[in-house]
């Protein structure tokens, strides 16, 4: 049996071996560690005229998405929070093609803190981890705990504004897709009423949706176009749905991390040519969604 050590707290603030670029190094090593998704390192000490240094400049491998991470030992100030907002506010006008995040990773995350940042979100998305170094024997590891999450805004349809502005069928067929395009949005639905008979297509400004009785239920939802339909599937990303959708030939999107979402273009009768893993991806969003 393996014996029980007890793990000591390290306060790096004021342990003279462990410095702010230390961390820096673990993070660049290892982006992961920060518990964010799947990061890669685009840049460190990156400076900024008349701002100063950003310490970390992380993207999601998959998307455009990018953090601009500050890093802080001991408690957070007035300071810090204020390089974090100035770092995120030069990067996403510098790079306008990327999403941008702030991130401010710190010892102690104080109350005091997270009130203020809570009066930036949803403004700023900004995200706030809490760092703690432990000894463990002749070891020392870190831990990173999110205690501040950007705020996540509603789906378009389910926003009071987007209700009040009724579309219909024939907007989509005559506006945005055409007749062939939207029955494309039909002949998916006939899938999707295997997991749920009550499901139907809610048509909003922005996309099309699904409904049961009146009430919005978008695990699917569809963007006919001109020429083609853009099917989104609400699912995490995993290495196995990236496998049965390229597997099975469809066309495959970016994937929408913000929102969760696998994007599909479905072509003429891809529908029914593909309907055996589509009928598997509208299960797994099913399930996902009302399980």
């Amino acid at each position: 049996m393996n014996s029980y050590v007890k793990p000591e707290r390290i306060l790096l603030k004021s342990n003279r071996e462990y410095s702010e670029k230390w961390v820096q190094d673990r993070i660049a090593d290892d982006p992961n560690i920060l518990g964010l998704g799947d990061l890669v390192l685009r840049d460190r000490e990156r400076i900024r005229p008349r701002a100063g240094r950003l310490d970390l400049l992380l993207q999601d491998s998959e998307t455009k998405r990018r953090y601009e991470v500050e890093l802080q030992l001991g408690a957070t100030d007035e300071a810090h929070i204020i390089r974090t907002i100035e770092y995120w506010d030069i990067e996403r006008k510098r790079y306008p093609q990327y999403e941008h995040c702030a991130v401010l990773v710190a010892e102690d995350i104080t109350s005091r803190f997270l009130n203020v940042v809570s009066l930036f979100n949803g403004t700023v998305p900004i995200i706030a981890v809490q760092m703690q170094a432990f000894k463990v024997g002749e070891h020392l590891t870190l831990v990173f705990t999110k205690v501040l999450d950007e705020l996540t805004r509603g789906l378009v349809d389910e926003d009071e504004d987007a209700e009040a502005v009724p579309t219909d069928r024939s907007y989509w067929e005559q506006i945005k897709g055409t007749k062939e395009t939207v029955a494309m949005a039909d002949n998916a639905l006939e899938i999707v009423r295997e997991f749920d008979p009550s499901l139907e297509l809610k048509y909003n400004k922005f996309y099309i949706g699904l409904a049961r009785n009146g009430q919005p239920n978008n695990f699917i939802t569809f963007r006919p176009k001109k020429g083609h339909m853009t099917l989104e599937i609400k699912l995490k990303k995993s290495e196995e749905i990236d496998a049965k959708i390229d597997n099975a030939g469809l066309d495959k999107l970016e994937y929408d991390a913000r929102w969760e979402k696998y994007r599909i273009r479905i072509g003429r009768g891809d529908v029914k040519k593909h309907s055996d893993v589509l009928k598997e991806l509208v299960g797994l969003a099913f399930e996902y969604r009302n399980g």
